[in-house]
């Protein structure tokens, strides 16, 4: 059973969301969960417009209520709208990760507290109250251990994201102290998402962002009505410390709650695939002009902390040949290929006719790799690369990959990535209208806010 430092009780966490206020966030921090908002939006209109990850949306969307989809004319719930917006969100895995946490972020707490606030009819700055509380606490959740969600086979996003999503929508739904405790304490029995559609490229992941966020607000809606859950649902003898992870945890991150501001560490994403591969990428962006051509490479080595080899290395035959476009996000071999031979990765990279190309493929098995420690790591995807090629040696490390914060994407950079995001599913014009309205999120009332959200209902493929 996982050892704590101290107690965290659902009361502090619940008192943290409920009291923050929109005039004490830091500029700064605004600032950041405006630009995440609007990069977790872009991410499932992506996903909307290129036909990827609607399943949920077309389970939940007949039901009608008061929250929008995206891609759909029919409302929901909230919880059902979480749900579908979240599976979307996540579905092109180009969604924010918070490094130190091993979670994404947005594409949980995002379509929580937007479904959430439609239903409260909340005004824009107490959704970016409540985005920047859940995602403040999610990142505690996860920065509490050093990837033992994952050696215990858990995905944090899920697990870590249902007590931001719930925070968020505690605060935007107007519950007492106590119910919103009880909202946690109830969360935390929703808490799931495992790795194993890992094994057979399975896209149930993108599910498990969607699920945390249902879960969050349905929490919410059972303590409204009297449900009750464990204030020791994290570090107690059963809490989600001791039943989903593996290895030690540090509670002293969730005593600087409201202090130390951690979410703008939160790192937006480069490429459509899994973080751990993000080091990696970049050192391969570094070599590819200087090599003597394709066909004179003979081996190529990879380089990654060892936590992330059983996500895109291993079992490494199985990563040399992606059986779906979803299992070739996770293996770092084809992404390395692909941009090795193609010159780029972006949401069209990850397709059937893609990850067939034979180019890419016989490229793809000279790769081989190495667990490696890197002194940024945790707290980056560090990566390095080898190549062999031309009787010559082609080397780099990049420690930080690009989005993190010290190898950050300017705000520019996430406008344009939003907008080529976007731009699969909507015209130019609601393009930009919807990137003006989040970047002023904060001066707009709960009519801006609806409207906003209807903005999303049209996205089509």
């Amino acid at each position: 059973m996982a050892r704590v430092t101290d107690a965290v009780t659902t009361g502090q966490l619940a008192a943290f969301a409920l009291e923050l206020e929109p005039a004490g966030i830091p500029a700064e921090v605004a600032e950041a969960a405006k630009l995440h908002m609007l990069d977790t939006l872009g991410c499932g209109l992506a996903a909307a417009g290129t036909g990827v990850g609607g399943e949920a949306r077309a389970a939940v969307a007949p039901a009608g209520g008061p929250a929008s989809i995206i891609g759909s004319p029919a409302r929901a719930s909230a919880p059902d709208a979480a749900l579908a917006n979240g599976t979307l969100c996540h579905a092109l895995d180009f969604d924010d990760t918070h490094p130190g946490a091993l979670a994404h972020i947005g594409t949980v707490i995002v379509p929580a507290a937007l479904a959430a606030a439609q239903a409260a009819r909340a005004d824009g700055a107490g959704l970016l109250a409540a985005l920047v509380a859940g995602s403040e606490l999610t990142i505690r959740v996860g920065s509490a251990t050093s990837a033992g969600f994952h050696r215990r086979g858990f995905h944090p996003t899920s697990v870590c994201g249902i007590f931001g999503a719930a925070a968020a929508a505690a605060r935007l739904s107007g519950l007492s102290p106590a119910q919103a405790a009880n909202a946690l304490g109830v969360a935390g029995s929703f808490a799931g998402g495992i790795f194993e559609y890992l094994a057979d490229g399975s896209a149930t992941k993108p599910l498990h962002a969607g699920w945390a966020a249902h879960g969050g607000v349905l929490a919410v809606e059972i303590a409204r009505h009297g449900g009750t859950g464990p204030t020791s649902v994290l570090d107690g003898r059963y809490g989600i410390f001791a039943t989903h992870n593996e290895g030690p945890v540090d509670l002293a991150g969730f005593a600087t709650l409201g202090q130390v501001w951690q979410s703008p560490a939160t790192g937006f994403k480069a490429y459509p695939c899994c973080h751990y591969s993000h080091g990696c990428l970049d050192a391969v962006r570094i070599l590819r002009d200087d090599l003597p051509g394709l066909s004179e490479i003979t081996a190529i080595e990879v380089e990654i902390p060892a936590p992330g080899v059983d996500l895109v290395l291993d079992p490494l035959e199985a990563k040399l040949e992606p059986r779906t476009p979803y299992e070739a996000k996770f293996s770092l071999p084809w992404s390395v290929a692909e941009l090795l031979v193609n010159g780029k990765l972006d949401s069209a990279s990850y397709t059937a006719a893609a990850i067939a190309e034979p180019p890419v493929l016989e490229l793809a098995r000279k790769v081989t790799y190495r667990a490696q420690e890197f002194e940024s790591f945790p707290g980056a995807f560090p990566g390095r690369v080898r190549i062999e090629a031309g009787g010559r040696t082609f080397d780099a490390t990049v420690l930080h990959e690009r989005g993190h914060e010290h190898n950050p994407m300017s705000a520019d950079e996430v406008i344009a990535k939003f907008t080529a995001n976007a731009r699969l599913a909507l015209p130019r014009d609601r393009v930009t209208a919807i990137q003006e309205t989040v970047l002023a999120v904060d001066r707009i009332d709960a009519d801006g806010l609806d409207a906003l959200a209807s903005a999303l209902e049209e996205a089509r493929a």
